[in-house]
């Protein structure tokens, strides 16, 4: 049986928060960088680049990538045979340790912008506690943690729509995105998610955004089933209402979806 650690799982947690804070996924990259390649717009090049530059910056000075250190979400898979030993609280209490850690470290400290009684006083939590965790029991001995900062400009930017079945999702995307601007910092990646109830499309729209960004690489094979074809005609369409990077038009909008 796999015995999982209060210490070690406030440890990984706040590891996770400081490495993410500095680092962009690799697949992020390479599908950025093929954007400026491919970039026709003089101010959306330029804009495409100075991000890469930063994101350069930011690694080799282990300092934020942005100001926006984002609200954590956490996305966590328990095995039903793992045991959970020397925790003093509950699982959330460990991992809002780990937030609470993760975003005081003295050497790298991170904007804290949760507020407490977000109805009323709206007073800072000063160590962006607490986080949105949700929990899942699998099968396994195993623990899976999936840890995100979550830009306000990005999250604000969430729609939520009840379809007809009659309706367009693709004319509903289109119709939306326009009406975003550009406060969500393109070019990005489209997180959907459809069906079940409301709640749960809105979680499977945040959890897919976890997932590899490998469009070039559909692109390059071809759809194989229609969700694919689906992904690769949202991609296109939204791309050709020239957005562009940081809203200055051009040729990418979203890098995936």
């Amino acid at each position: 049986m796999t015995i999982i650690k209060q210490d070690d799982l406030i440890e990984s947690v706040a590891a996770a928060l400081q490495y993410i804070s500095y680092y962009h996924p690799v697949d992020y990259i390479q599908h950025l960088a093929r954007a400026y390649e491919i970039e026709q717009s003089p101010a959306a090049k330029d804009a495409i680049a100075q991000i890469l530059t930063n994101s350069r910056m930011c690694a080799e000075g282990k300092r934020p990538i942005c100001q926006d250190t984002g609200i954590v979400n956490v996305f966590m898979k328990i095995g039903m045979d793992v045991r959970f030993e020397g925790f003093k609280g509950s699982i959330a209490d460990a991992v809002n340790e780990g937030v609470r850690r993760g975003y005081n470290n003295v050497d790298n400290k991170l904007r804290a912008s949760i507020v407490a009684d977000p109805q009323f006083e709206r007073k800072n939590t000063k160590d962006n506690t607490p986080a949105v965790i949700h929990m899942e029991v699998v099968p396994g001995n195993t623990v899976d943690v999936k840890v995100a900062a979550k830009g306000g400009g990005s999250e604000n930017k969430t729609k939520f729509v009840m379809l007809n079945p009659s309706d367009s999702l693709v004319d509903w995307v289109l119709k939306t995105v326009p009406h975003m601007g550009a406060g969500w910092c393109p070019p990005g990646m489209l997180g959907i998610g459809i069906g079940g109830t409301a709640e749960k499309a809105m979680l499977m729209a945040k959890e897919v955004l976890m997932d590899d960004i490998d469009m070039y690489d559909l692109l390059k094979r071809g759809p194989q089933n229609k969700t694919e074809e689906l992904r690769i005609e949202l991609f296109q369409k939204v791309n050709q209402l020239g957005i562009g990077a940081q809203g200055l038009g051009g040729l990418t909008t979203v890098l995936d979806v």
